[in-house]
């Protein structure tokens, strides 16, 4: 049977396809792309004889991931291909919107509108061998390319099995590759695999603007999201040195935690970007001319061997740092006020805590069944997202134990995703060195392999893990862990297994001039990957 997934053409269509599927994040289209990748596959001869091997399965917010097992006869050896099927929204397309999933179509437009965009992107353009669109690079490119070594599975051209992974949510919480964890144990088991590796299709990230570099990557970074929840002393604006204004706190852990260079990691080449700040506000719920009595702030930390017990001593550091600065800023406002008025200051001090030591003080002052309580009613009535939730849980905690503020509690919110290696790994080493020569031999291109990933993936789940430190340690300060947040240290570790990434080419994800690369990503890299699995199967 002739392929239907083969040539630049075929796969530029099936591209197309797939980004015709509007896809974003938490949206009932990631449930219908997935439902048309299924209806693709089911149409095969091999699963048609093999349906059992095709399978759909829920996640617990009504979505849905996919898996495709290709199996070589008796063959245990397995490996995985991974890739996401949600992208993120359209609304940076201003007045292209409606094209923003049409790829051929979009870039038939930007002819037309070339002055409008980028020198770079024109440039690009100008070649007529970039595809624009939402989804392009980031990343339907890598699902496209997963499906044409799909294809050549089912006609028998590994010496093992390929699985075929699609998940949703990977721009926002990976719900679809943590509830993928236990899903590929049941595989596992059910079809007496043997997981080699997990090899991810996430498109190469330029490391600086112009850069023309080809990159395959060897793990991915990590990242924490630190929250801080500063409780105050509220007042009346008539009297603002009789409390302590929660903003203000929050000020100052700012300034200590914005692009700080103490958080900054090199590995090799490698540098981390510094933390940078997510969301910074105070929790009234209305106006009026009461100070805030509590502020919140998150914080994007990325890692790569730092120890998550070293990235939590550091942020305390800095609580206890904005701490004093709030306290001495208090202190010498109210010395000029005093000077004029009869005023006293209040002597106050701030007190740091992570959320564990604060929900033990709630526990020893109400009992845990009452702390439990509590906490289970705001689950039952929840409506907010994991973050704003993942406050909610901690404010009602500190409100509790009021009497010991000011004080900063510090938390951590979903997403955690753990930085992982196979750097070092021997398998993994022999495929990147397949890789290698084989696009140095056949089409001249020098590729670098790059040990972490930046632009975070789904690796991070399934990926040997560089920290030494319990994962069980960081879940303790995350409030929702357990409240509608799962994340198993356990079974984690029970999917562990070396990982690489080996993507298309593309530019400006998650900016509307993003575009896809044709000749590299649907001529070069489909016959690459495909030598490089064979090699792979021959280890």
């Amino acid at each position: 049977m002739a392929r239907k997934w083969e040539t630049k053409e075929q796969l530029t269509d099936l591209l197309c396809s797939l980004v015709n599927y509007p896809s974003v994040t938490g949206t009932k289209d990631e449930i219908a792309m997935v439902e048309y990748i299924h209806h693709l596959l089911e149409g095969q001869d091999y699963f048609r004889q093999n349906s059992d091997h095709l399978q759909l399965h829920p996640l617990k917010d009504g979505r849905q991931l996919l898996t495709a097992l290709v199996k070589n006869n008796d063959a245990k050896e397995t490996i995985i291909l991974l890739s996401h099927i949600d992208v993120v929204g359209i609304e940076d397309y201003g007045s292209l919107q409606n094209l923003a999933f049409h790829p051929k179509e979009l870039t038939q437009e930007l002819q037309k509108r070339i002055e409008e965009l980028p020198k770079e992107a024109a440039n690009d353009l100008k070649t007529g061998d970039w595809l624009f669109g939402r989804g392009t690079m980031d990343m339907k490119s890598g699902t496209t390319v997963h499906l044409s070594l799909l294809e050549k599975a089912m006609e028998g051209e590994f010496d093992g099995n390929i699985l075929l992974l699609a998940v949703p949510d990977e721009e926002a919480n990976s719900l679809g590759m943590i509830t993928a964890l236990p899903v590929l144990n049941e595989l596992k088991q059910q079809h007496e695999l043997e997981f080699k590796a997990t090899m991810n299709g996430e498109p190469m990230f330029s490391k600086y603007p112009g850069d023309r570099t080809y990159y395959l990557y060897s793990g991915s970074i990590g990242k924490v999201l630190p929250g801080f929840l500063c409780y105050g002393k509220e007042t009346h604006v008539g009297e603002p040195f009789a409390g302590l204004n929660a903003n203000l706190m929050v000020s100052y852990l700012t300034q200590e935690l914005e692009l700080s260079e103490d958080f900054i990691e090199t590995v090799g080449d490698e540098t981390t970007p510094p933390p940078i700040s997510l969301m910074q506000k105070d929790l009234k719920d209305a106006y009026s001319v009461q100070t805030p009595q509590a502020a919140v702030a998150m914080y994007n930390v990325l890692y790569m061997k730092q120890t998550l017990s070293s990235i939590n001593e550091k942020l305390l550091a800095a609580a206890h740092r904005a701490s004093q600065k709030a306290i001495a800023h208090y202190k010498q406002k109210s010395s000029y006020y005093m000077a004029e008025t009869e005023h006293r200051p209040l002597n106050m001090d701030i007190t740091v805590l992570t959320f564990e030591e604060l929900y033990r003080e709630a526990e020893k002052r109400f009992g845990k069944r009452e702390v439990e309580r509590r906490q289970n009613l705001l689950i039952s009535h929840r409506d907010k997202g994991d973050r704003d939730f993942s406050t909610l849980l901690v404010h009602d905690l500190a409100s509790l134990c009021k009497d010991i503020g000011p004080m900063i509690i510090l938390f951590y919110s979903p997403p955690f995703y753990p930085s992982v290696s196979s750097n070092q790994d021997p398998y993994i080493e022999a495929a990147v060195q397949a890789c290698q020569n084989y696009a140095r031999e056949k089409y001249s291109l020098q590729i670098e392999n790059t040990e972490y990933f930046t632009g975070l993936s789904d690796l991070s789940f399934i990926g040997p893990t560089a920290d030494d430190s319990p994962l069980g340690d960081l879940l303790k300060q995350m409030p929702i862990q357990g409240r509608g947040f799962e994340l198993s240290s356990d079974l984690m570790q029970a999917t562990n297994m070396p990982v690489i990434n080996i993507g298309p080419l593309g530019k400006d994800p998650h900016q509307w001039t993003e575009r896809l690369e044709l000749t590299y990503s649907f001529e070069y890299l489909p016959d690459m990957l495909h030598h490089t699995l064979q090699s792979m199967f021959r280890k």
